[in-house]
């Protein structure tokens, strides 16, 4: 009781205080308002139902859906989670990955980009710029809201890492260490602006009133989801909802990973989701802020069957490449490190070797698994990072999507991909171009949106942070790649009547002696914001020639 007692304390203290005196000179965050996310981790539309969902269907009848809704690429979660909260490409961002090879963190081996050691040391080597755009969490902060997020997986911390908080109180680092004058500054500060992930929190000493209320963090995906729902709702919310606040499940992703989409255990997880759902809701309704709070439901990207394990590894070393996954000595000149990101693997060549890594390419758009290849340098038959919005300072020299197809797997559910070597045939994955990983689901309801209305003009992940944003009167101080869903939202100045969607598809292709390569793109186009539809390739041998190189 005391330790409760004590949070319900520290969170009446954070409402009387900002996160320190970093607002905006001119701008407070918009009075009476309030924006909830509820991420359902791996979520794919057509699993929309009033059968399957009834709550988020109940709710996308009070609201809008956005039936052409869009991942950005790599369609995975670290990526996604980032351009969700910054409204920025994963190029512009800097995380373009789950996993990446960045040998100023870690020489020897690739490095998850959300784990708190990695996230600690870019944000020193980059003086806060890990993330290269502030965040919605941070933005409100500055304008002195409040801000919660919840996450059951490790992508939280990317939501709010709370640096500039930290660096403001003396405590740098995620482990909390405290300066004698930042302890004193350490809970009216830190608490105003609560983190959660994967049963860890910022600030450190706010996990254990929560420990205490609900016992320590479950080690089953479907309790760990509802005890991150109670933190949120129960403890979190108890002295008022903040302006801005995410829930993060990380179902039906978890368990589709380990079975795969449509297979009982996935409809269980999907059903789970919904009831947490259900609870945000009917605590909104108790608090009596339902009329003044906007939520949206959205997942990061969508699912895929494994059609085939593809040991790139090995293949490659067979092939005569110095492929590794990790670097047990100094590396070669020409050795290529493989970064596995299940749907899509990224491959560092050592020195940006021009050779090596015109080997590589080709090599790999005369297999039978290449979906669409991308090259930080120009090269025949490939597409530039750019086209995908992936390049940046730290890009790999080459990013390979697998092949994917419309067939059904096991459970009836179309969508089968090849993938790395992470996962077996018949698990779930993504983070291909694959259509079925690309679209995914998004739901808007409240007081700034229509009602009982659906809207097929494409929209993406990237569109939520502009949205928030304006809903809660801030100003981003930069252009952001993503758009203001004006299409789905009522009273809306400047209002942006007749929005219309541009389509195109790009192509590339490389003949050989053995036959020709050719990948496609599809994109669309909103005023200035792009969205990747899906993308595909395929080898075609000549008469009497074969695709070589696939696995056996």
């Amino acid at each position: 009781m005391l330790h409760l007692r004590a949070l319900r304390i520290s969170l009446v203290v954070a409402i009387a205080l900002s996160c320190g005196d970093r607002g905006f000179a001119n701008e407070k965050v918009r009075a009476k308002r309030h924006v909830v996310v509820v991420v359902w981790d791996g979520m794919r539309p057509d699993f929309v139902s009033k059968e399957n969902t009834p709550a988020l269907w109940k709710l996308a009848q009070e609201g809008v859906i956005l039936r052409n809704h869009h991942a950005v690429y790599p369609s995975a979660t670290m990526v996604n989670g980032t351009a969700l909260v910054t409204g920025m490409y994963p190029g512009k961002s800097g995380i373009i990955a789950n996993q990446e090879y960045r040998p100023e963190i870690d020489r020897k081996r690739p490095v998850f980009v959300e784990i708190p050691a990695v996230v600690e040391k870019g944000d020193q080597l980059s003086d806060g710029k890990y993330i290269s755009f502030p965040t919605i969490a941070e933005l409100v902060q500055k304008a002195g809201g409040r801000t919660a997020i919840a996450a059951t997986k490790t992508v939280g911390l990317l939501l709010d890492r709370q640096f500039g908080v930290r660096r403001q109180v003396g405590a740098v680092g995620l482990r909390g260490e405290l300066s004698p004058h930042g302890k004193r500054q350490h809970v009216a500060a830190l608490q105003n602006c609560v983190t959660l992930f994967a049963g860890k929190a910022l600030p450190p000493d706010g996990l254990a009133p929560i420990v205490a209320a609900l016992g320590p963090f479950p080690s089953a995906h479907l309790q760990q989801d509802a005890w991150t729902t109670k933190a949120l709702t129960e403890l979190l919310w108890k002295e008022g909802v903040p302006a801005f606040s995410v829930l993060w499940l990380g179902n039906p992703d978890l368990t589709e990973h380990e079975s795969a989409p449509g297979s009982p255990s996935a409809a269980a997880a999907i059903k789970s989701a919904d009831e947490n759902l259900a609870t945000v809701l009917s605590f909104l309704d108790r608090k009596r802020v339902r009329e003044t709070t906007d939520v949206f439901v959205v997942s990061d990207h969508g699912f895929s069957t494994i059609e085939r394990s593809v040991d790139l590894r090995k293949i490659l070393r067979d092939a005569g490449f110095g492929a590794q996954t990790e670097f047990n000595d100094e590396p070669k000149r020409g050795d290529v490190m493989l970064v596995g990101n299940g749907g899509s693997v990224l491959f560092y060549v050592e020195g940006h070797d021009a050779e090596v890594t015109r080997r590589l390419v080709e090599f790999l758009q005369q297999t039978d698994f290449a979906g669409v290849i991308f090259t930080k340098e120009p090269m025949p038959g490939t597409f530039n990072l750019n086209e995908a919005e992936i390049d940046c300072r730290h890009a790999p020299d080459v990013v390979m999507a697998f092949r994917w197809n419309n067939s059904k797997n096991q459970f009836g559910i179309e969508g089968m991909i090849d993938a790395d070597w992470q996962r077996g045939a018949g698990k779930g994955t993504h983070a291909t171009l694959s259509r079925f990983d690309m679209h995914n689901t998004l739901i808007a309801a409240g007081p700034d949106f229509h009602r009982g209305k659906a809207s097929d003009l494409p929209s993406g992940n990237v569109d939520l942070a502009p949205t928030i944003l304006r809903i809660l009167g801030i100003t981003p101080p930069q252009q952001l790649d993503g758009r203001v869903l004006s299409e789905a939202m009522v009273n809306i100045d400047p209002a942006t009547p007749g929005l219309k969607s541009e389509n195109k598809t790009i192509e590339a292709t490389k003949d050989f002696p053995s036959g020709s390569w050719r990948q496609s793109l599809q994109i669309s186009r909103v005023g200035s914001t792009i969205y990747l539809d899906k993308g595909n390739g395929e080898f075609s041998p000549k008469q009497g020639g074969a695709v070589s190189h696939g696995p056996p």
